[in-house]
């Protein structure tokens, strides 16, 4: 089967980001992702999964343990297992992206408080 954003699983998370489910087994978990301008994910991190973030549309910043990357529109990032991250729209317009994570992380994400 062909997956788009028209035929997948589709869920809404954090400050109204839209998220459509591609792949989903336990050996890898693709998603597309749109975050409207100026919002965020909680900090957190993966005991398994590393994580490549491609950017379809705008542009987004990766807080990785304390350093913050700018990826724009063409640009990916990978997210080693155990790396404390969020990944943060702080542009004016929305951004769109490939969140590719191998193995899913299905009940493999720790938050941390802050």
């Amino acid at each position: 089967m062909i997956y788009s954003k028209n035929n997948s699983q589709h869920y809404i998370w954090g400050n109204n980001c839209d998220s459509w489910v591609l792949n989903d087994s336990d050996d890898l978990s693709v998603k597309q992702e749109k975050m409207p301008a100026g919002t965020a994910e909680k900090l957190h991190f993966h005991e398994r999964a590393e994580q490549v973030f491609y950017i379809l549309k705008g542009e987004a910043v990766l807080h990785i343990n304390n350093e913050k990357f700018q990826v724009k529109f063409g640009e990916s990032i990978s997210v080693q297992p155990g790396s404390k991250h969020f990944i943060s729209n702080e542009s004016e317009e929305e951004t769109e992206f490939l969140v590719i994570s191998s193995p899913s992380t299905h009940n493999d994400r720790i938050e941390i408080e802050k």
